[in-house]
């Protein structure tokens, strides 16, 4: 039995302990907050409970193993899309169901495209599950991806997104539902690799679901898996230091010295090897961050009519957007003028007072600091100016909820980045690609999980770099 520590009590330091402790290890978790799940949050105001952070859970088998009782709920259309011709389009998980309403909002051609990149998008998973996704991921180990050729050509390193949805997409819409799927992992389409084209398939291929109550159910359940393994929770106990000694962790410092074995972190790896294991050789590779997100929360009045639980209304040129948001040669980041606008309903009773609507509503946005690439969100009136931008942007595609607010409240990448200490607010740490920072740091007893490391962001990547790191450490051994 090894001593572990987890820093961070977020779903992938909660599901790396979860999974040590179930291998038998004696596990301990400091957490700098108050309460659990990180970056899956929740905000309770006058009878309405808002999710602040992840409002789709996709892929709900990564956490079988962890054995938690999860209230899923199947969602149909997992999204509707409003484009900016005014087309509409609900996404399904049934491929057919799909293909059929794609070629009823769109034609019968678009729905043809989508057949024939729905093929490739299968390949892609299917070679990213296999050789990616479930195992570290290095140069050397990218580099024998090769000796798989079928998996090397589905995969098409070096070539983009953007570049696969031209490749396949006619129809500029299927393109732009495409590009969407770059912002899961907080890059621009134009430089995401067209592996991502996984994400879509993952999402429709085995659903999206939402559980009673909010996503921080989530939370919740693997709060009570950790309790009923003996995990030992520290709130309030923020780790200032990793403490080494010949090249391995000893142990962390927080309100005191707390002896490991392992260090497993669930920090942004930018904050640990800047922070608390100092390693100036792995900051470089850091400092291309991801997009944050600037958030709504509404309380509204009444029903509105066509909606759907998730809703995703395309501005009419996306590039403006990324062009704003990541800056350019010429010009640095700056707020979207016309960005696309994700809105989340839920119709579940337990989020709202009866005949309201709790609303939280997203927009891709600059993360906040003084760079190039981001922007002060601290500068007085910026959010409220800009939520009200957002509000007269939705009425002015058709859902006008200005004279229905109860109250509204913006958060902030600032706010985030207060809360969570992800620098800057960047929402998935580093921008999304094959090579993410590893789940290995640099001491042989330290190993890396989140969102910010591979495999990437969302609930179940995060999930997924947990099983990697406590598969790496192994068992508890006998005796």
């Amino acid at each position: 039995m090894s001593r572990i520590v987890v820093i961070g009590a977020g779903v992938g330091g909660l599901a790396a302990a979860i999974r040590l402790a179930q291998a038998g290890h004696d596990v301990e978790v400091h957490e700098r907050s108050g309460a659990a799940g990180g970056k899956l949050g929740c905000y309770e105001r006058d009878g309405f409970r808002f999710d602040t952070g992840p409002s789709l859970l996709t892929l709900p088998q990564v956490f079988a193993d962890l054995e938690l009782s999860l209230p899923l709920v199947p969602l149909d259309p997992v999204v509707r899309h409003f484009f900016p011709d005014g087309t509409t389009l609900d996404s399904s998980s049934s491929h057919l169901v799909f293909t059929d309403r794609i070629a009823q909002s769109l034609g019968p051609a678009s729905a043809a495209e989508w057949e024939r990149f729905w093929r490739r998008a299968a390949r892609i998973w299917r070679a990213s599950w296999r050789s990616v996704l479930r195992h570290p991921v290095t140069p050397a180990t990218l580099a024998s991806l090769s000796w798989r050729l079928p998996d090397l050509a589905a995969i098409a390193p070096g070539r983009s997104l953007r570049h696969l949805g031209y490749q396949y997409f006619r129809d500029p819409r299927l393109r732009m539902l495409l590009d969407r799927y770059a912002t899961y992992t907080g890059t621009d389409p134009r430089r995401a690799p067209a592996a991502l084209a996984a994400i879509p398939y993952a999402e429709l291929a085995f659903g999206g679901w939402y559980l009673s109550g909010g996503l921080t159910t989530l939370g919740s359940a693997m709060v009570a898996r950790c309790e009923a393994l003996g995990v030992r929770l520290n709130f309030h106990s923020e780790v200032t230091r990793i403490v080494t000694s010949g090249g391995r962790a000893t142990g962390v410092r927080a309100r005191g010295f707390h002896p490991a074995d392992v260090v497993v972190s669930d920090v942004d790896a930018l904050a640990l090897y800047r922070d608390l294991v100092p390693t100036p050789s792995r900051l470089p590779s850091l400092t291309d961050r991801s997009l944050a997100g600037f958030v709504l929360l509404l309380g509204v009045r009444g029903e509105t009519p066509g909606l759907a639980h998730h809703n995703v209304f395309f501005p009419p040129c996306y590039d403006a957007e990324f062009d704003a948001i990541f800056g350019t040669a010429s010009r640095r980041a700056r707020l979207a003028d016309h960005p696309a606008i994700f809105v989340t309903r839920p119709a579940d009773p337990a989020v709202r007072p009866p005949g309201c609507e709790a609303w939280f509503v997203l927009v891709n946005a600059p993360r906040h600091g003084t760079a190039w690439s981001a922007i002060d969100w601290r500068r007085p009136g910026l959010a409220d100016a800009y939520g009200r931008h957002v509000l007269d942007l939705l009425a002015r595609q058709g859902v006008d909820v200005r004279d229905r607010l109860v109250f509204w409240e913006t958060h902030t990448p600032a706010d985030l980045a207060a809360a969570t200490a992800t620098p800057g607010g960047a929402i998935y740490g580093t921008t999304g690609g094959l090579l993410r920072p590893p789940n290995q740091g640099p001491l042989a007893n330290l190993h890396l999980v989140g969102g910010s490391v591979h495999p990437g962001g969302g609930l179940p990547m995060v999930t997924l770099s947990a099983e990697i790191a406590a598969t790496r450490i192994g068992p508890a051994l006998p005796g």
